[in-house]
């Protein structure tokens, strides 16, 4: 099984005032194409600025990460863009739609940004399939909560991603909700064979994924098939 993502001994820390904070600890995992793997942890455990280092997001101070074969810490910032926009899918707690664009406008910039001829169709194409189709002229500030994380889901489908990343896609959410929106991002990512990677304290969604990842004081305190998770 090809592996698309494959972190190894990864640390990183921030400095606070005249002291540094060690944020992550000898993180070693992989994650193999198609997987749908999550990353669990209390607040403070590591776990979104491990998803930014994986994504190429930001930089560690020690590891290493090759993500879609290619080795991050020999790309520019310039090249880890052309990754991104090419290979990598993201949805974010807060949504991080662009406000002065429409749901539709805001679907396509990923198609812009790769030149794609058939953009307008393929947009149109994802934000029927989350059940928008009669919000695309809308802006953010005229949807729900649920209908701007439906919008993000049709946008990081909409460049056909090696790999999607999550942080907290339910967070924003009430829980009826967000129980619609993961079913549509694990109807999507079945239908596309996307790998699936996420962040959540949510133990009822961590268990819908293959494998989970447990982080505890920035180190890793288990690696196992999701039917091994205990609360």
């Amino acid at each position: 099984m090809t592996k698309i993502l494959n972190v190894r001994h990864l640390g990183k820390s921030y400095r606070s005032g005249a002291n540094r904070l060690n944020i992550l600890d000898d993180i070693s995992f992989q994650v193999d194409q198609g997987d749908t793997f999550a990353i669990v942890g209390p607040s403070g455990s590591g776990k979104t600025t491990l998803l930014g280092l994986a994504a190429g997001l930001d930089y560690p101070d020690s590891g290493t990460i090759e993500l879609c074969g290619m080795d991050l810490n020999t790309l520019n910032e310039d090249r880890r863009a052309l990754l991104r926009n090419s290979e990598v899918g993201f949805i974010f707690q807060n949504f991080q739609l662009l406000p002065t664009l429409t749901a539709l406008e805001n679907v396509i910039v990923p198609l812009e940004l790769q030149g794609s001829p058939n953009a307008l169709e393929i947009g149109k194409e994802l934000l029927r399939k989350v059940g928008l189709s009669d919000r695309m002229g809308h802006y953010p500030s005229q949807l729900s909560g649920g209908e701007q994380q439906r919008v993000a889901l049709a946008r990081a489908f909409s460049n056909k991603p090696s790999i999607l990343f999550a942080d907290e896609p339910t967070g924003n959410l009430d829980e009826e909700t967000g129980e619609k929106v993961i079913r549509l991002l694990f109807d999507l990512n079945r239908e596309a064979g996307t790998t699936l990677v996420i962040v959540t304290h949510d133990l009822d969604l961590a268990k819908k994924c293959n494998r989970v990842l447990r982080l505890k004081g920035g180190r890793v305190i288990a690696d196992i098939p999701t039917e091994q998770l205990r609360v």
